[in-house]
Order: structure tokens, then sequence, then C-alpha cells
């Protein structure tokens, strides 16, 4: 199996597919193609969520505002996956989720692109289908890969905890305005209120534990605290985007 996962669009995703198709026959499965733009932590977020979920597998994932440049191409071994994609992080937490710190890093030597600006068919998908071929134990065989300690690595920010609440960050909003926060799920535990800046929020298993409308806290299938609103868009209520700190107390 090969994943594929970015931030394109339509309809580049199907020029990787097609150069994988003339590679290999591996199944292809799309992991999602609207990441949030040029954003490698937040699909580092949700690639750390996802991809536990699969068996075995190379996942081709590219979010890469760097294309064209310097940055290098990299395969991570992790455990029996291989993560293929930009160096600028986006690959080291969804490694670590899927084998800790089972991982080895390899860095690609690349020829000559055919376009500057869409590595994504030109180096990413050849690579994935090559490292599916040869299997995830043989990367070594690989000509094109040579193990390598240096590469940008990428850790999400740890909130402040302590007796009487948190601080913490905005690190993704999701599709329905779910505004998913760097604060461990289990703070909310045997609590059924908390203070969000300053105002007073009811905490609830889920969205429909509250009235339609009505602004609540809970504990995403992602484990981290969240802000959101029963048939609403979170966001909004709360007034939080990516990267706004937010305070919690109780």
């Amino acid at each position: 199996m090969i994943t594929l996962a970015t931030d394109f669009g339509e309809p580049y995703p199907a020029a990787m597919k097609g150069v994988i198709a003339r590679r290999t026959d591996a199944h292809v499965v799309d992991v999602g193609h609207e990441f949030p733009r040029q954003a490698p932590r937040a699909a580092a977020f949700w690639l750390r969520f996802v991809l536990p979920e699969f068996p075995p597998a190379v996942h081709c994932a590219v979010v890469d505002p760097g294309v064209g440049t310097d940055r290098a191409a990299l395969v991570v071994r992790a455990g029996d996956h291989a993560l293929v994609g930009p160096d600028n992080g986006l690959l080291l937490p969804p490694a670590r989720a899927l084998a800790d710190d089972d991982i080895e890093v390899f860095r690609v030597r690349v020829e000559d692109p055919e376009s500057a600006t869409f590595h994504g068919r030109d180096v990413f998908a050849p690579v994935a289908a090559d490292c599916h071929d040869v299997g995830v134990a043989a990367l070594d065989r690989l000509p094109a890969l040579t193990r390598t300690r240096e590469y940008d690595d990428l850790h999400f920010p740890a909130p402040d905890i302590h007796e009487d609440g948190a601080t913490g960050e905005v690190l993704v909003v999701d599709g329905f305005g779910n505004t998913v926060t760097n604060v461990p799920g289990d703070v909310l535990a045997d609590r059924e209120q908390v203070t969000v800046d300053g105002e007073p929020v009811p905490v609830a298993r889920s969205y429909a534990h509250v009235e339609a409308g009505e602004r609540l806290v809970t504990v995403g299938s992602h484990g981290n605290v969240e802000f959101a609103v029963n048939q609403g868009r979170g966001d909004e209520a709360f007034g939080l985007g990516v990267g706004d700190s937010v305070v919690l107390s109780w």
C-alpha cells in the first residue's frame, strides 16, 4: 500500500498516482489532499493521528512550502512503515507515532526534476514507488538513499498545566470548526465546567450533550482538549484560530 497526503487539492494528486501506477502495482489510498495549505505542522498533527490506523505501508506526504529550494527530500523508516516527503519536519511526528524512537532517516539523492514546483510528481511519487517495491526492510538497497542524522525536526509546543488551570495553543481547526489545542484531554477528567479565557463553558463527552448552538469543551478523538459548538463552529464561537493562545481555569 502507498498512501498519499497533500495540500494540493485537485488535479495534482492524479499526476502523482499516474507516476506510481507506471512504476508499481501498489494499492494507492488517499489520506487527503485538502490539508491546510503550506502548513507542515498542521499536516504533521493530522498524520500523527491518522497513519497509525494503517497496516504497514509507504506514506507519501507532501506539504512543501520550500519546493524548488535547497531543502532536502527524505525517507523515514518507522518500524514497518516508510514515510516519504520534504525535509521540513512534516514526517517526524507521524513517524514517532508509528514507531516511537525506532526510526531511521534517509536523505534522497535528487537528480534534476522536470519541474521546480511539482516535486510531488517528480521526486516523491517515484521514491514512494521505489520504496514500495524494494520493501521497507530493504530501503538500504536503494542507491538514491543515504542515512543521515541531519534533518529538520518538528515538535508540538508543550502546554503549561498547573493546579488551577492550563495555558495552551490552538494546533489545528478541523473542517467542522472544532478547535484543537495542545492541552491533553485528561485535564478535563471529572470536571463539569471550565473557564475559557474568563468565560464559563460546560465540559461534555460529545457535541450532542449540549443544546444545538451551545459552546462546549470536550476531548476529541485525538486525545486533546478541543473547543466546539453543537451543530456550529467552535473557532467562530470562541474567536480562536491556529496559533492562538488559550487559557483554561477551574
